[in-house]
């Protein structure tokens, strides 16, 4: 059941960052930059004042920060709740835009929270696949997502990353030296996804949106082999 706190929450603006996020990301792109050797290309593909749905592949732990770094606008995602039981650790998901969502909630209050962050104006981060992948592929896309196009509807925003899961692969409780690449996707419109969201057209839509993730994590990761830094 939604709770009052999820009705009555007053989100904060869509476009402009907090002062955390704000120096958090200039502290990280330093430290991603040089240790991790982290580079994004096309950035402007994401809208600058409008919502949307950024769909990415789920490489590690470090996903949700490769993809908002170089961001001169936040990227809200949905995490379990119990993540901001930890000490530290939730006061920085609150601060840097995350949403808590109790494993025991109805699905439908998830996708309402999604759905107001997005009409709200913000980018609402998700990954599709549902979990860390444990090769370094993309895995299976899950059509958990489709229920917030249907709702929003708005634009989605592939984006592919590469070489996170060789910097930190699941089984690994630290992060190793790497190279790191992120690729942002062109748009999919609305109007392109909308007779593909409509019942019995489901896998049309999941098998529009893996491939257009893997054209970037595939783009992704030949800058990463090609590349001497």
């Amino acid at each position: 059941m939604e709770s009052a706190h999820d009705s009555t929450e007053q989100l904060p603006s869509p476009t402009r960052r907090n002062c955390y996020w704000f120096f958090l990301q200039i502290l990280l792109r330093i430290i991603f930059t040089l240790l991790l050797k982290y580079r994004s290309r096309y950035s402007e593909n994401l809208p600058k004042t409008t919502g949307g749905l950024v769909l990415v592949n789920h490489q590690s732990f470090l996903d949700p920060l490769l993809v908002g770094l170089p961001l001169s606008r936040p990227v809200s995602y949905l995490a379990r709740d119990s993540l901001f039981k930890v000490p530290f650790l939730g006061w920085l998901l609150r601060k840097t835009y995350v949403y808590p969502i109790s494993r025991d909630a109805a699905s439908s209050s998830t996708i309402r929270a999604a759905v107001k962050r997005i009409q709200h104006g913000f980018l609402v981060g998700v990954f599709p696949e549902g979990t860390r992948t444990t090769d370094g592929l993309v895995g299976e896309i899950k059509p958990g997502f489709i229920s917030l196009l249907r709702r929003s509807k708005q634009a989605a925003y592939p984006v592919g990353i590469a070489g996170a899961f060789e910097v930190f692969p699941r089984q690994s409780l630290f992060p190793r030296f790497g190279k790191i690449r992120v690729v942002y996707g062109k748009p999919i419109s609305w109007e392109e996804l909308e007779p593909l969201c409509k019942k019995g057209r489901e896998q049309e839509c999941l098998q529009l949106i893996r491939e257009r993730i893997l054209q970037c994590q595939q783009a992704a990761e030949t800058w990463r082999n090609d590349s001497i830094a």
